[in-house]
């Protein structure tokens, strides 16, 4: 069973992809381009770091993107960044995180959750968890 779902709702996306253990795909609606990216936080209340899928193993093939150190504030690039601000997904992130900063989750923007709670990581079976990709629990906490 696969539990992967369409996140329908901005403040919705931004919770998940701020939740901690986040894997998230954006999906132009206009190019049908797609981007993997795994947000995870730093332990306590540390900055967020953001890795875009480059490789053939959903897991593991992940290249450093940047760092947010506000969570409304833009993706800064490191030194150790694998991947320059010019890259399609590091724009396409960019753009997206505006919009869902905003409050805006534009009709040509889709946003897709990996089936997991992007804040623990288990596999989301609920209802309402697949719809928000947040378990139960963890939709509660902050």
């Amino acid at each position: 069973m696969t539990t992967e779902a369409r996140i329908i709702d901005a403040q919705a996306a931004k919770a998940y992809i701020l939740a901690g253990k986040a894997i998230v795909t954006l999906r132009s609606v206009r190019s049908g381009v797609r981007f993997t990216f795994r947000v995870t936080r730093a332990k306590g209340d540390g900055p967020y770091f953001v890795s875009v899928l480059t490789g053939p193993d959903n897991t593991t093939s992940y290249s450093y993107h940047g760092t947010l150190f506000d969570t409304d504030a833009d993706v800064v690039i490191t030194a150790k960044s694998r991947v320059t601000a010019e890259a399609p997904s590091a724009k396409a992130f960019a753009w997206s995180w505006r919009k869902l900063r905003a409050g805006q989750l534009p009709a040509e923007l889709e946003i897709f959750h990996s089936g997991r709670c992007g804040r623990c990581g288990r596999l989301l079976t609920d209802p309402d968890s697949v719809v928000t990709g947040l378990g139960p629990i963890c939709r509660g906490r902050r």
